[in-house]
């Protein structure tokens, strides 16, 4: 028998990264649906301003965070109860460089895995603090299908997203019984900044922003331990998992999956590039903490 759907109404929901892409399709969709929404991003103007904007009854916040930094993280999980105790966090918030991994700067190399990987761990641990108390709650975690399916180009990347994917069912696990939920989301390259200059794999269009964020809502509604966006890759990617490597190359080259990570339009991601080698400067009272 399915689970009973949980209303989105009225929960408490603090999403990373919020200020831009796929967490604001995201924090818009649940608006809509009358979550009170918190957003949380290093530009802190930004969140305030897209805050303000949010559909819904609300209220809703927008608050300076950087992931990486358990103090600006905790405070802004404080702040964010303004709105009402923290029902859901989504761990939205990461980076994606392109680069052949022998060429890539070994701090780019590190900040992929303190955003993409620290800062899941990090609010996790931080929002578990406020749920189990209550024994209710749902941690979202993004992360994406190359949690599942390799990238060159992308290898640290990837590398984060298996370790995101990794994460969540382990920790489903940890936590059964206590009221807990843990969604992990995979969605394939979508229409964002992030992948500003990049291809598709053949015969999968990038998704569309609100597509994630309207899966996310259906996982907060039904709880489900792994969302794969679009929904009709799921069979084909978790068939490819079972493969020998030369048929993963194989399967691999027919989606063209190489080009996605190494055919790549530098002019039009240079702006990309220099936000997230370049991050936005937060004095102490843009940044929450």
């Amino acid at each position: 028998m399915p689970k009973t759907q949980i209303p989105i109404s009225g929960r408490t929901v603090a999403i990373t990264g919020g200020a831009r892409g796929l967490g604001l399709a995201t924090a818009r969709v649940l608006a809509e649906r009358g979550a009170r929404v918190a957003i949380g991003d290093l530009d802190a103007g930004l969140a305030r301003d897209e805050a303000a904007a949010l559909p819904g009854p609300g209220p809703h916040g927008g608050y300076g965070l950087d992931v990486t930094d358990p103090t600006s993280f905790e405070s802004f999980l404080d702040t964010a109860a303004e709105l009402g105790p923290l029902d859901v966090l989504i761990n939205n918030a990461g980076i994606m460089p392109v680069n052949a991994f022998a060429q890539e700067d070994p701090l780019v190399t590190r900040r992929q895995i303190e955003i993409n990987l620290v800062g899941v761990t990090t609010g996790t641990r931080l929002a578990l603090e406020r749920m189990l108390p209550r024994k209710s709650g749902h941690i979202v975690n993004v992360a994406s299908a190359a949690g599942r399916v390799a990238v060159p180009g992308e290898a640290v990347y990837t590398a984060t997203k298996h370790a995101v994917v990794g994460f969540g069912e382990a920790l489903r696990v940890e936590l059964k019984g206590r009221g807990i939920e843990v969604s992990t989301i995979m969605p394939s390259l979508a229409a964002t900044e992030l992948a500003s200059g990049m291809q598709p794999p053949r015969f999968v269009p990038m998704v569309k922003p609100d597509q994630v964020a309207k899966a996310i809502a259906k996982a907060l509604e039904r709880p489900k331990l792994e969302v794969i966006v679009p929904a009709w890759t799921t069979p084909l990617i978790r068939m490819t998992l079972a493969m020998p490597p030369n048929v993963r190359d194989k399967i691999r080259t027919f989606f063209r999956i190489e080009e996605v990570g190494g055919e790549v339009d530098s002019s039009a991601r240079a702006s990309y590039v220099e936000r997230y080698e370049r991050p936005v400067a937060a004095d102490e009272n843009e940044l929450v903490g």
